[in-house]
């Protein structure tokens, strides 16, 4: 591998590497790149450029700036790959937040350094609307998108490694979790019982299910019969187009069991619904929206959304979103004794480790429960054990005295002595000697 170094002017040098042949027209290939510094500074640039090529890492430059290929990433892969809703959500990110920060970047100059004055600039500077810096958990978002597209950018060989992955991923703030306290439910429910909205917050309450779940979830998905609900399907607005979809994850597709109350809350609600499709001249199916307008078009997301808050306002409760609504019906499951593994399969989750992160604040209530039960088994266990062997000790005790009183008796089944065959001195043997004498 060859590769020179001439000096152009003062301060300023060019280097010159083979890159090897084109495959076409068989002519040699070199790779020009200028160097401001000193001599040492283009040494070591040429050094590392002879490296990248030995190991094939080489890559020819181009003169695309980051801003360009992320929106080219956008338009060929994301359009692709990517659920309409997730492209809407890198396109936010990339054109607020990333491009601003690092657009005009050369691609093949961007480094890690640059990624993290960007993260640090942004998790101190204030937001596009002027109400704050950006949270953690959006500002690590950026990150795990930065790191996705360019290491899109190196499998199609337009980058030599990811910058990304030479970072730690910005932590995320530790929130309190919001939740409904039990004695809390039936306060909400009272007060959204005087709502068209009522049997859907109960479901999300008794069930766990998503806000798109639940809108998305139709008639022949529920069996009021076995109390079961099967979710297929999960439904989201975005510009305007109401979308349903299947669920993300296979882990999301799951059937729940349902308790009797809300099974007979879902019977009574069926029951409401054909009685309205009747007078529209309209028969339910199955293929009827569970929670739907009178007309059986689906309900506005951000409508449910809004009249959970107006009912929250009004029970006088603490502020909760409406996803919250899940995190208390696993806070509660958690706390009445039900394993993480079945919360974990009610909810949906990819795997218990992200129920047991999720849902730490539980755990230590958990673990003291559990540390009292196992003290209570085995003082149980100890308790029955000492009765136990005080029964015995009494048993074997009561067998030693026996044992005692009954070796004092005569043996019945042994002959009576015979008399001496000479008489003691001043005794004589008396005569009629019998058995009974013995016990007499």
């Amino acid at each position: 591998m060859k590769g020179s170094i001439r000096q152009r002017t003062k301060g300023s040098w060019e280097i010159c590497i083979d890159i090897g042949k084109n495959p076409a027209t068989g002519k040699r290939l070199r790779h020009f790149e200028s160097i401001k510094g000193r001599k040492a500074d283009a040494q070591k640039r040429l050094a590392e450029l002879l490296v990248s090529v030995e190991q094939g890492a080489y890559v020819k430059p181009t003169r695309f700036t980051v801003a360009q290929f992320l929106e080219e990433w956008l338009q060929s892969h994301v359009a692709l790959n990517c659920s309409p809703r997730t492209r809407v959500s890198y396109e936010m990110i990339i054109r607020r937040h990333i491009v601003p920060e690092l657009g005009n970047i050369p691609l093949n100059q961007l480094e890690p350094r640059h990624l993290q004055t960007f993260y640090s600039r942004k998790k101190a500077d204030a937001r596009v609307n002027g109400k704050g810096p950006l949270s953690a958990r959006t500002v690590r978002y950026c990150h795990s998108l930065l790191r996705e597209a360019l290491g899109h950018a190196v499998k199609m060989g337009s980058l030599g490694r990811n910058v990304a992955q030479a970072i730690e991923a910005p932590r995320l703030d530790h929130k309190v979790m919001s939740t409904l306290a039990a004695e809390d439910v039936p306060v909400f429910l009272g007060v959204a019982k005087g709502t068209p909205y009522y049997v859907l917050f109960y479901t999300l309450l008794y069930t766990g299910m998503r806000r798109g779940e639940a809108l998305a979830l139709k008639w022949r998905n529920v069996d009021l019969d076995l109390a079961q609900i099967y979710i297929v399907e999960t439904a989201y607005k975005l510009r305007g187009a109401y979308i349903v979809k299947e669920p993300k994850t296979q882990q999301s597709r799951r059937l729940i069991d349902i308790p009797p109350s809300l099974a007979l809350a879902l019977r009574q609600h069926r029951i409401e619904q054909e009685k309205q499709q009747v007078l529209l001249g309209r028969i339910l199916t199955g293929d009827d929206f569970v929670f739907a307008r009178p007309d059986g078009t689906p309900l506005d997301p951000a409508t449910v959304s809004h009249a959970f808050r107006k009912i929250i306002c009004k029970a006088g409760l603490p502020h909760v979103r409406l996803h919250d609504l899940r995190h208390t019906f696993a806070t509660i499951m958690l706390q009445s004794g039900v394993h993480p593994r079945v919360v974990q399969g009610m909810l949906g989750h990819s795997s218990i480790r992200v129920t047991l992160d999720t849902y730490s604040h539980v755990v230590p209530g958990l673990q003291k429960a559990a540390a009292q039960n196992f003290d209570d088994f085995i003082s149980a266990r100890g308790s029955r054990g000492s009765d136990k062997a005080n029964a015995d000790g009494m048993s074997a005790k009561c067998r030693q005295e026996d044992s005692e009183q009954i070796s004092g008796w005569p043996d019945l089944n042994r002959r009576p002595p015979e008399p001496h065959s000479g008489a003691l001195p001043g005794c004589a043997t008396p005569r009629g000697f019998a058995l009974g004498n013995m016990l007499s």
